[in-house]
């Protein structure tokens, strides 16, 4: 045998792949030059990556070199089955229950899940919902729940089923069995600038979604300033890939293209993301908030055929806000996931950022405005930071808002308020005229 044969050979053993002629170098260095990776290719990283016989810093060279490269529709859908089978599914009883969820592709003010989920439970599906934390300027469900005195994210896979047929809905972290290689690469992602790899959020979204064992998923897919992708067209590319590859491997799914180059709601953070989210429940809250839930509810009334008309389908779950029903199952879920539903949340106090000029709200940078949040102790510069919940910002403007000068345009909730009043209001563009953008700008199925 030749040096390189047994070098090769060393080097298998020691990887614990000793019938395989593969090597994780290799693999890094043909996505590189743009290969096509095979099935098999694909599967060796993953597993390799999973039982750590493949280290960190190769799995995250790969993850640049797919974000630099992309990958092809069948490489994504063999990431996202390869990152499924990587543990456990849940497993629920022939029951007849439709088992439904959400997943938004994150946004500054976004807490739409927190009052979707237990709507959702109103309307009769089953909600087994596993959420994130904040990823790069965006927050993070579990994040804004965990201001929740006593509430557990950390659910195992037994309660997890035991609740979502109790209460009809849970809303927690995905636990170890489930997908663990999207749990190792999600970690990475943050922290080796791949997070907007479209491949790697199809695969990452999608593995954790089917591990749920749903029968239909509704995305919520951002585009704008506060998003990951950053324009319409991404935003677009990055919803066809998830409604293909879900619809693919057999869950009904479809998406609703929204906008976030302004901050979804008025409060921004953790805990007042929070008291925005009960306001909702409680049939007030923003107009924006309140829609977007809606809208998700009635697509996933439409596409699991539970409606057959989108005007009754909207008025059904307009009315379940309304009657307090949303609000009282949303209690139960907290209770049994160990919250106190009742428990005024600490907020810090709280001072004005003004307008610098009388005129328009032309623009506003939510990007920079969730970084302020990040820079308050609101969310994570590295993974292990802690998160201060009592902190986060108030929009008291929208883009298209008539203003004068020295008028309050948002409210800072931190105490050291003022060090963070000038990037607060720089992020706020007050020009001559604007042009808003709408809500909801697309739907796409499959």
């Amino acid at each position: 045998m030749h040096q390189a044969e047994r070098d090769i050979d060393r080097l298998a053993q020691h990887l614990h792949f000793r019938n395989t002629t593969l090597i994780p170098a290799q693999i890094i260095a043909r996505k590189r030059d743009g290969a096509e990776l095979s099935d098999e290719e694909i599967a060796f990283f993953v597993a390799g990556f999973t039982d750590e016989k493949i280290p960190d810093y190769q799995m995250s060279a790969l993850a640049m070199a797919i974000y630099l490269n992309g990958m092809t529709d069948r490489e994504t859908a063999a990431l996202t089955q390869q990152m499924l089978q990587s543990g456990t599914t849940l497993q629920w009883p022939d029951d007849q229950h439709v088992r439904v969820d959400k997943h938004s592709t994150g946004g500054v003010g976004d807490k739409i899940s927190i009052p979707l989920a237990p709507l959702l439970a109103c309307l009769g599906f089953q909600v087994p919902m596993l959420s994130g934390r904040g990823l790069g300027a965006t927050g993070g469900t579990l994040d804004k729940l965990e201001s929740i005195h006593g509430f557990r994210t950390d659910l195992s896979l037994d309660e997890i089923h035991r609740l979502t047929q109790h209460v009809g809905c849970v809303i927690t972290g995905a636990s170890k069995e489930l997908a663990p290689a999207d749990r190792k690469l999600y970690a990475l992602r943050d922290v080796t600038a791949t997070v907007s790899s479209i491949p790697l959020i199809t695969a990452s979204i999608m593995s954790k979604k089917l591990a749920e064992s749903l029968d239909a998923l509704v995305l919520d897919v951002k585009f704008g300033s506060g998003a990951f992708m950053k324009t319409r067209q991404q935003a677009t590319q990055l919803a066809h890939s998830l409604v293909r590859t879900g619809n693919h491997m057999g869950v009904t799914t479809t998406a609703l293209l929204t906008d976030m180059n302004q901050p979804l709601g008025r409060m921004c953070g953790n805990a007042v993301e929070m008291q925005e989210s009960i306001d909702v429940m409680k049939g007030g809250g923003p107009d924006d908030v309140r829609r977007l839930t809606i809208e998700l509810a009635v697509e996933l009334l439409m596409s699991t055929e539970k409606e057959s008309n989108r005007i009754a389908a909207t008025h059904n779950a307009e009315s379940l806000i309304d009657s307090g029903a949303v609000f009282e199952k949303y209690c139960r879920m907290v209770r049994a996931q160990g919250g106190d539903p009742e428990a005024e949340p600490g907020i810090a106090d709280c001072s004005d950022v003004t307008a610098p000029r009388e005129g328009v709200i032309a623009e506003i940078d939510t990007e920079q405005l969730g970084a302020a949040i990040i820079w308050m102790g609101g969310g994570r510069v590295q993974m292990a930071d802690q998160i201060d919940h009592a902190v986060g910002l108030e929009m008291l403007v929208r883009v298209g808002d008539a203003v004068e000068k020295g008028q309050p345009i948002a409210r800072i909730y931190c105490e050291a308020s003022q060090a963070y009043a000038r990037p607060v209001q720089s992020a706020i563009t007050v020009a001559d005229e604007a042009d808003p953008v709408p809500l909801i700008v697309d739907r796409i199925a499959g």
